[in-house]
């Protein structure tokens, strides 16, 4: 079953390598972006997106249509190119290492740091700021660091989409279980009581308990919207220094294995479970998977539960970047700028919380996410981004993550000896972390 994700993620890793090392070798310093002289005849612009929701490619292709409408010198129009999200690091990187990268591009947070460093990606600061009306001082400071590097922004952070907890409270009253909102209210709501109502729902349902969405025993990084409640970490901040071998990790790590092999509660490997489809209690998302839900069943949505580390937010971010390599890179960042001015940010908001201070309030963001209420957006998006982490990222994260991934196959056995697997984990990718 894991056969063509292991084949998509070693390319990704190879790919993105050898992308972002002609990127580098290349030997040109990216040009200043400015204002966009206007080309001979117009341009098409190409943003790769990893997103196939028809929802989200329609209110991408209004704006689209829209720059395009108000700008006819510049744009003959712009196309928004889906790539599955399992091979997108893949075809994206494969078409930068080929010469023909897209304009704009979805730029997933565990890669920022190879992207932002390698040079394949312009400098949207200065464009930004001389943008009339943009208001660069509106973005939250801590949104923006990973796309940092000295004074440059190379990419903006579109979405910081917070981790949390759908829940079908159809199935969960069915198995006569406690409801989730009521332990929230009394701060009982932790990963032991998630865990506790999941096997006895999937027990009762014959479905399954709480799922890890996108893990699937291949998307490992996914499971630190557990492991960050037990205060775990892959590697030292500096990224230098393997830690799953620390005592937090193999904890939290043992618990995931128990709570699959041991209690029911996470399904086991080769297991699919789509939540949104009726198939589980519970899973642990982002707030844009919302747009999936079609009035089948009673629903809420929760905070990430607290675990013996307490309980700590989680966000998945995505930056929007443009390609020094691109036909048109003037152009694009002005359709960047345009993209994610306010009055689109606040239409971009309806399912990814945007970086903008001005919209992170649950009264303005009830109004572009009418499934979720004020209560759910307040405890889950506004609240939920403040202090937030990210999930793993690192200079290397293209090897690290195939090899990570690699080594923990043999954590997913019943008889497994966790503490071992995280030994020989650490053991194998520790010469990464010091490339």
């Amino acid at each position: 079953m894991h056969t063509p994700i292991r084949r998509s993620r070693a390319a990704a890793g190879a790919a993105l390598a050898t992308a972002l090392t002609l990127t580098a070798c290349s030997g040109a310093e990216p040009a200043a972006l400015g204002d966009p002289e206007t080309p001979s005849e117009p341009v098409d612009l190409r943003m790769t997106v990893w997103t196939a929701d028809e929802k989200h490619l329609e209110m991408f292709q209004e704006i689209g249509d829209a720059y395009a409408a108000a700008n006819p010198d510049l744009v003959a129009g712009v196309t928004f190119e889906t790539i599955p999200f399992e091979d997108y690091t893949t075809t994206l990187t494969t078409q930068l290492a080929g010469g023909n990268p897209p304009d704009l591009a979805w730029v997933l947070e565990s890669y920022a740091p190879e992207f932002v460093s390698s040079g394949a990606l312009a400098d949207l600061g200065p464009v930004l700021e001389s943008t009339d009306g943009y208001d660069v001082d509106d973005l939250v400071p801590s949104t923006l660091e990973l796309w940092q590097d000295d004074e440059g922004l190379y990419a903006y952070p579109f979405s910081n989409s917070p981790f949390a907890v759908f829940v079908n409270t159809d199935q969960i009253a069915a198995a006569g279980q406690d409801d989730p909102a009521g332990l929230v209210e009394s701060g009982e709501w932790t990963f032991d009581a998630a865990r506790d109502i999941a096997a006895a729902t999937a027990e009762d349902s014959g479905k399954q308990g709480l799922v890890v969405r996108d893990f699937d025993y291949q998307l490992w990084e996914n499971l630190s919207t557990v492991w960050d409640g037990w205060g775990a970490a892959p590697w030292s901040e500096d990224g230098t220094q393997c830690t799953f071998t620390d005592p937090e990790m193999v904890e939290a790590m043992r618990w995931i294995h128990d709570a699959t092999f041991d209690d029911g509660a996470l399904p086991g490997p080769g297991t699919t479970a789509d939540f949104f489809a009726g198939d589980a209690a519970m899973t642990i998302t982002q707030i844009s998977r919302a747009s999936a839900l079609d009035g089948s069943f009673e629903w809420d949505l929760l905070p990430l539960p607290a675990g013996p580390a307490g309980q700590q937010n989680v966000i998945g971010q995505a930056g929007i970047g443009v390609f020094t390599q691109g036909e048109n890179p003037d152009v694009a960042a002005d359709f960047l700028a345009y993209f994610t001015n306010p009055g689109n940010a606040e239409k971009l908001a309806t399912y990814f919380p945007p970086p903008r201070a001005s919209l992170l309030d649950a009264g303005t963001l009830s109004a572009a996410n009418p499934l979720l209420s004020e209560e759910q957006l307040q405890s889950v998006v506004v609240d939920g981004i403040e202090g937030a982490v990210t999930k793993p990222v690192h200079q290397n994260f293209a090897k690290l993550s195939e090899t990570v991934r690699a080594e923990l196959d043999a954590m997913w056995a019943e008889d497994a000896d966790v503490a071992a697997v995280l030994d020989e984990t650490c053991a194998v990718i520790q010469p990464l972390l010091e490339e």
